[in-house]
């Protein structure tokens, strides 16, 4: 009896989950336990948890992939144990991945993905010439590198002309990624932004290039802004760049931040010029796990040429087997994203991705049509950008923006509301990325929701003075104190005030 009593208690297979003693006890969340648990217990545990976030594919704050097809899955678990980084034990895996550089100078590792990129993004190779790029974590990673690029560029272009190196400059809008912040923090690079301006919310090429010094490294021009989807105006960047280098002597660059339009400008916006047609762009950056359709963890960073990035920020090493040539912030990590990655770009082919950036499209038009028809919201997405659709209320005396965020996600809905950067910080707006898996139906339930916040938003300040305060003490000039009653409206903007407040606390350039 003693030996069946003892099975039974340790043996989570004998009774229900939910029935074992390892689910019927608190378990210690900040250190690890004395005792090992059952595999079943300790899943359980742990998804019953992970249930209470959102759901993924109603967080429309996001512009990450949160659905592939079930094939691609499968070659992900397939080869999630696989080490990016080792090439000589993968040859197979490193082909398809991000381009380690070969170890001679004037030669690269042909690799499928980046050539594909490179291609799309019209980088000027020959026939047999290999592209130059490195796959990253995703884009601040990719930022990071290309920065490092032009820093070094430009430290060693001054040091040979005799002149002072330790100031160097990087000129971007406000609207930029905080990516952008943190490079130049982490990398002691001044960040010179342009201020926006209510009803321009990307960086003016005009401004840019009037800020541009000796000392600047390149001018960052941003492909899609994670504030309102606008693709920047790189052209007229690039015409008025050309100019101020004729005058000035210097040979400033472009950098490409196209994290979230590369993918899309080259299949529903060809005739567009911003990519290496245009000289003075150097290197570009995507997120691959945005709209080129992977899951999280994958980007990508391309050169126009080997002769933009630095020989010697290439690091050769030889303990995994051959010499590898590596130009990355991080080391290991799995090759999963990236072959996903060749799986997309194989599978869906040009027609593929036209297809689905097509209807991405049309389905943000079909949102931005519903919300216009309520009469309620001012829309400050363009558009001919990343399909998204970024809107304000029109009257916001009564209700926030912040409140009709909060309240959408009673219905499951993650929508942000967030705070333009200077010099438009006054103005609030909500967003909702269309992504892949974003259908005309849930399109057309959002607007029904919307609507029905809204309602209930028009009928809270009645609920709200039944339940709280209306009065108020004030001090006279004779400090006598005099009560004052307060009106629904004022209370409510009271609590809107407070709400923004503690939203606002949040960066909210850094939403992506």
């Amino acid at each position: 009896m003693v030996l069946s009593k003892t099975a039974s208690e340790s043996d989570v297979s004998v009774h229900s989950t939910f029935a074992s003693r390892y689910v019927r006890t608190s378990l210690p969340r900040f250190k690890m336990g004395e005792n090992s648990i059952p595999k079943e217990a300790a899943y359980q545990i742990i998804n019953d948890e992970l249930m209470l976030d959102g759901n993924p594919r109603l967080n429309l704050a996001s512009f990450v992939t949160t659905w592939m097809e079930p094939e691609c899955d499968k070659l992900i678990m397939a080869s999630i144990n696989k080490n990016y980084v080792d090439m000589d034990e993968y040859p197979v895996t490193t082909e398809l991945q991000a381009s380690h550089l070969h170890p001679h100078p004037t030669q690269y590792i042909y690799n499928r993905c980046v050539n594909i990129i490179a291609h799309l993004f019209n980088a000027p190779l020959e026939d047999s010439e290999a592209a130059v790029g490195v796959g990253t974590v995703g884009s601040s990673e990719a930022i990071m590198l290309a920065g490092l690029a032009f820093k070094r560029k430009w430290q060693n272009k001054r040091r040979a002309e005799g002149k002072p190196f330790d100031k160097p400059n990087i000129v971007t809008g406000a609207n930029v990624q905080v990516c952008w912040e943190k490079f130049a923090r982490y990398f002691e690079v001044e960040l010179k932004e342009v201020k926006l301006r209510e009803g321009y919310y990307v960086m003016d090429p005009t401004k840019a290039v009037e800020m541009v010094d000796e000392n600047t490294i390149c001018v960052a021009a941003i492909l899609g802004s994670t504030l309102n989807g606008e693709f920047e105006d790189v052209k007229l960047l690039n015409d008025l760049l050309i100019e101020k280098n004729k005058e000035t002597g210097w040979d400033t660059p472009i950098h490409v931040d196209a994290a979230s339009g590369g993918f899309i400008a080259p299949f529903i916006y060809p005739e567009l010029e911003w990519d290496f047609r245009l000289p003075l762009v150097k290197s570009i950056n995507v997120s691959g796990h945005k709209y080129g359709l992977v899951y999280a963890g994958i980007g990508w960073v391309i050169w126009r040429t080997k002769e933009d990035l630095p020989e010697e920020l290439i690091f050769h090493i030889n303990y995994l087997g051959a010499d590898q040539p590596t130009f990355t912030l991080n080391f290991s990590k799995g090759s999963s994203q990236v072959i996903a990655q060749y799986y997309q770009l194989i599978r869906l082919g040009h027609e593929g991705y036209q297809n689905i950036m097509e209807n991405c499209r049309e389905n943000a038009i079909v949102l931005r049509e519903g919300l216009e028809k309520t009469g309620r919201f001012n829309i400050v997405s363009k558009d001919n950008g990343v399909p998204l659709v970024a809107f304000s209320l029109k009257d916001n005396s009564c209700h926030t923006e912040f409140e009709v965020s909060d309240m959408l996600r009673r219905f499951g809905w993650i929508v942000p509301a967030y705070t333009m950067p200077p010099d438009a910080q006054h103005v609030t707006v909500l967003r909702v990325v269309i992504r892949e898996d974003f259908s005309r139906t849930l399109a057309e339930r959002l607007v029904i929701d919307i609507e029905k916040v809204l309602h209930e938003l028009d009928t809270l300040p009645s609920r709200i003075s039944a339940k709280i305060s209306l009065t108020r003490e004030e001090k006279k000039e004779d400090n006598s104190t005099v009560v004052v009653k307060k009106s629904d409206l004022e209370m409510q903007r009271e609590i809107t005030t407070a709400w923004k407040k503690l939203v606002m606390a949040k960066k909210t350039n850094g939403v992506c």
